[in-house]
Formats: C-alpha cells, sequence, structure tokens
C-alpha cells in the first residue's frame, strides 16, 4: 500500500537542486561524449542508447531490491511516450555537443509550452489569455537564442528546438498514464522500451567506445536515473508548483559546467533569451498553479534530457 511521504519544503527544494545538477551533469557527458574530448565523437543515436542501458540497469537493481511488482501497463501508451522521449533525447544530445549548454537547455525549457499548445489540437483543451502571452514570451526567448541573423544563426539550435517539440508531444501522451501507474513502474517500463528502441537505432552508427566513453556512458545513464529519482521524491513531499522554480537551476549548472570544462562563457544574447524564456515558462507554472493548485507533475517527467 502507497504511503504519502511526509510534507517536508526544505528537503523538496535541496532533492531538486540536485536533480538539476545530475541533469546538467548528463548534457556536460554528452557533449564529451559528441565532441573528441574523449576519443572519436559518437553519434547521438549510440549516446542515448548509453543512456537508457545503464539507467535501465539501475531501475532494474532498484526494482528488484523493491522487489516491484508489475502490474495493468499500458504498453501501447509507455511506447508511444517513449518514443518522443528517446527523439527528444537524442536530438538534445545533438545539440549539446555543437551550441553553449546553457543554451540548448534553456530551449529544451519550452517543452511545456509547446505541449500546453499542442494540448489543443490533440487533447481538445482551451487556453487563455494568460497562458497564451506565456508561450509567446518563451517563444521570443527561444528565438533570440536561436539568433535569426546570417552573422549569429546557430543551425544547431534546431536540434535543441526540435528536441523541445519532441518532449512536448511525449508530455500530451504521458497525460494518459498519470494517476493510472506508479513512479517506480513508469521509470522502469519506460527505461525497458527506451533500451529496445535505442538498441535498434544505434546499431547502425555503432562504434566501440573507448574505456573513457565508456564511463561518461555509464554516467548519463547513472545521473539521469539518480535525477528521476530524487526529482519524484521531490515531488512526494512538496507542491509541484514549490518544486519546479527550483528545477531551473539546471540552467545554472549547465552554464558552469560547460565553462569548467569547455571554456565556454554565456554571452549577452544567451543571457537574454534565457531570462525571456524562464519569464514564459514561470508565467505558465504560476498560472497552472492557480488553476489546478493540487495537481503535480507528471511522474517521471523531466524537463530536460531526463527520459
Amino acid at each position: 500500500m502507497f504511503v504519502p511521504k511526509d510534507q517536508n519544503p526544505l528537503l523538496a527544494a535541496l532533492l531538486t537542486l540536485l536533480a538539476s545538477a545530475f541533469v546538467a551533469g548528463t548534457t556536460l557527458l554528452a557533449k564529451m561524449l559528441g565532441t573528441d574530448a574523449l576519443g572519436p565523437a559518437l553519434n547521438p543515436l549510440q549516446i542515448s542508447h548509453g543512456r537508457f542501458v545503464f539507467a535501465c540497469l539501475a531501475f532494474a537493481v532498484a526494482a528488484w531490491i523493491m522487489r516491484l511488482r508489475l502490474t495493468d501497463i499500458a504498453w501501447r501508451t509507455h511506447t508511444v511516450r517513449v518514443a518522443f522521449g528517446w527523439g527528444g533525447v537524442t536530438l538534445m544530445f545533438a545539440a549539446a555537443a555543437f551550441i553553449p549548454l546553457s543554451d540548448a537547455t534553456a530551449i529544451s525549457f519550452l517543452n511545456p509550452v509547446i505541449g500546453m499548445l499542442l494540448a489543443i489540437p490533440f487533447l481538445g483543451e482551451r487556453i487563455g489569455p494568460v497562458r497564451l502571452t506565456a508561450a509567446a514570451i518563451a517563444l521570443a526567448g527561444a528565438m533570440i537564442l536561436l539568433r535569426p541573423t546570417p552573422e549569429a544563426f546557430q543551425p544547431a539550435a534546431l536540434l535543441a528546438l526540435g528536441a523541445a517539440v519532441a518532449l512536448g508531444l511525449e508530455l500530451i501522451v504521458m497525460k494518459r498514464l498519470t494517476g493510472r501507474e506508479g513512479p517506480m513502474q513508469i521509470l522502469l517500463v519506460n527505461n525497458v522500451i527506451g533500451v529496445c528502441i535505442a538498441s535498434a537505432a544505434a546499431f547502425w552508427v555503432w562504434i566501440a567506445p573507448t574505456p573513457a566513453q565508456w564511463a561518461a556512458l555509464a554516467g548519463i545513464g547513472f545521473l539521469m536515473a539518480s535525477a528521476q529519482t530524487c526529482f519524484i521524491n521531490a515531488l512526494a513531499r512538496a507542491d509541484a508548483g514549490f518544486v519546479g522554480p527550483f528545477f531551473y537551476a539546471t540552467l545554472v549548472f549547465a552554464a558552469l559546467y560547460d565553462f569548467v570544462v569547455f571554456g565556454v562563457r554565456p554571452d549577452g544574447v544567451s543571457v537574454i533569451g534565457t531570462t525571456i524564456i524562464l519569464c514564459g515558462a514561470g508565467l505558465l507554472m504560476w498560472r497552472e498553479g492557480r488553476i489546478r493548485p493540487s495537481a503535480g507533475i507528471p511522474v517521471g517527467k523531466m524537463t530536460t534530457p531526463a527520459d
């Protein structure tokens, strides 16, 4: 029988900050693997394969220790959701190799906004002026980060934008799972399916990783599993409206890691674009919290390459 956790906002905030550090770490490792930092650059399909394999291993061990019993699995819904999540993760890893991690992470934060917009045609939802304004603000920030001028345009930023669209579609599918299955079951099943999809794709681009690359691939999987576990436990101890803003610390960690490892310093355009996206996403979160103050973020969902 499921027993709710005692509310502990301070612990929830700390767990969310820890999850943010882990998620930013996965994008850093993906950038190292996608460049020549650890050996011959790996294809993003192979990087996402490693993410799912090692995360699945971590969750399988946890499920065995917990003696998890799988019940009423919606296989079709899970498969569609994971297909979008895998696509989003792969595109995000590809983007991380070419543009600053802070830019790629900021653009990926568009996924709840895109999910909201996609809910109009796919779920028949209606959105009011506040949510439309939030979407417009966030999308304007993304356009700034794309740097749409012949001199500064970042084609690779379109990869991050594609990741946000894929993850937004995943949000739409995830609504069918919310409340139907336990969080550990969702995480385990998603990663098992993810391994199957990622393996089929990685087969065509596979090259033998170096020992350092194997370590980085394992690190991505275990960091993502740790991030998801921290985030779920944070949501169990505080409302989503309280927890959500702390996850934006991912941007700070991503910029810090990028500077320390690659010497990349965010420029003024990055700061302005990121700030505008956060304003739009923050407005949307505030509005959603007022509409559904007791509703949580869908279990198992991370807004950056977490799937």
